[in-house]
């Protein structure tokens, strides 16, 4: 019994995050009745409150699903190449552009670019940095990775809000490489001088 309740929760879940994902992308907008998310799930509007507790939580669900599903297996694989995991990213996010760029300048911003900080600073490993920046301190390599993660946010932030259509991913991967290539240049040499 407990094993198909489980089961239905999950699929009313996945439900409402793909309808979110939709409604949202369609009307440009997530200012969207509990009514109309709920409704297009097939679902009441008493289990979107009982599942997630309001419209905004449920949006960045949607959003860190939508980011966990389909984003995070290819840019996560640091064996793969850096400019194709930047690549990766930029398409995703050009192809979901009217979805994200609603979400970052509609009622849930704040709690959408917070959730995907966490997302991508998970990529971004200690070890990672130390390779490079050089052999840092850990509380310098949480900084950097905090400036890194939230500073390449910004950029695709603009990117999808402010970017003439069509979005050309080939553009932001290029941009992002190029500020990569420079933290490198910028890595102290064994002596202590920037190279």
């Amino acid at each position: 019994m407990q094993d198909r309740q489980d089961r239905r929760v999950l699929r009313s879940r996945a439900a409402l995050m793909a309808a979110a994902v939709r409604l949202v992308s369609e009307r440009g907008t997530t200012a969207l009745p509990i009514t109309d998310l709920a409704d297009a799930a097939d679902v009441s509007r008493q289990l979107v409150y009982l599942q997630f507790g309001d419209r905004d939580a449920l949006l960045v669900a949607a959003a860190a699903d939508l980011v966990e599903r389909e984003l995070m297996p290819e840019v996560g694989d640091n064996g793969a190449p850096r400019r194709a995991r930047m690549l990766a990213m930029a398409r995703h996010f050009a192809r979901h552009r009217s979805f994200y760029r609603a979400m970052l300048t509609g009622s849930c911003a704040f709690l959408m670019t917070r959730a995907l900080n966490r997302l991508f600073g998970s990529l971004i490993t200690m070890a990672g940095v130390r390779e490079l920046l050089g052999d840092l301190d850990d509380a310098t390599v949480g900084d950097f990775a905090t400036l890194i993660t939230g500073g390449t946010g910004a950029i695709v932030n603009d990117w999808l809000i402010d970017a003439d259509d069509p979005l050309d991913p080939e553009e932001l991967a290029d941009r992002l490489l190029r500020l990569s290539t420079v933290f490198v240049r910028s890595r102290p040499a064994p002596g202590g001088r920037p190279r």
